[in-house]
């Protein structure tokens, strides 16, 4: 797969208008901004996950960027 893959040339996309795409990881939904190659690839995508849900450990060759949709910071009160 090729999606936005010539990094000399501009690509504008509406993250919110991309359907949410399944990972192989249940519970780990993503919306890819550019990629090269399939399932092990160079990517660059938007993840949401399901409660409780994680990544699991995984490698690629040209590399990955992930931006967390729903992402919650908790930070302890301090006394």
């Amino acid at each position: 797969m090729n999606l936005n893959s010539d990094f000399g040339a501009r690509a504008a996309v509406h993250a919110a208008r991309l359907e949410w795409t399944p990972s192989p990881i249940p519970g780990v939904d993503r919306r890819m901004l550019d990629r090269i190659g399939d399932e092990v690839a160079r990517a660059t995508s938007i993840v949401r996950y399901a409660r409780h849900s994680r990544f699991s450990s995984h490698s690629h060759g040209g590399g990955e960027e992930f931006l967390r949709a729903g992402l919650t910071c908790w930070t302890p009160s301090r006394s």
